[in-house]
């Protein structure tokens, strides 16, 4: 089954890096996986927000530059599956698809500090800010 990127996923993804919209559309194409956009770039006021309540850990979020996205799967009876192996299931698809892109990319359920399953950015080595 080929799928594309939604309508409401595109306008998410506006002032992300064009590299990693090419992963997620790539994942999105080629992956079995349904997904979806829920955050590309944020405001620092929406950062700081997320960084008082405890859902982020720093102010200095690649989601402030375009250099990440959090995706949601589809699923469960509220329509978000939220379990660590829906995302570990999701990260193989889109470190495929990166790799399949040439695009080095970082996945949030690898960071040793917490699990961060639904967050995918570009590496600040590959992509400073």
């Amino acid at each position: 089954m080929t799928r594309t990127l939604t309508a409401r996923d595109r306008q998410r993804l506006v002032g992300v890096h064009p590299d990693l919209v090419r992963v997620l559309e790539r994942a999105a194409r080629d992956g079995a996986i349904e997904w979806f956009v829920t955050e590309g770039v944020r405001s620092m006021d929406r950062q700081a927000e997320l960084a008082a309540a405890g859902v982020s850990r720093t102010m200095r979020s690649r989601h402030l530059t375009g250099h990440a996205v959090d995706l949601a799967v589809r699923g469960g009876e509220s329509g978000v599956r939220w379990d660590r192996p829906a995302y570990e299931a999701l990260a193989v698809e889109i470190l495929a698809a990166a790799q399949a892109e040439g695009v080095a990319i970082e996945w949030g359920g690898h960071w040793r500090s917490f699990f961060d399953g639904p967050h995918f950015q570009l590496p600040w080595r590959d992509y400073p800010a």
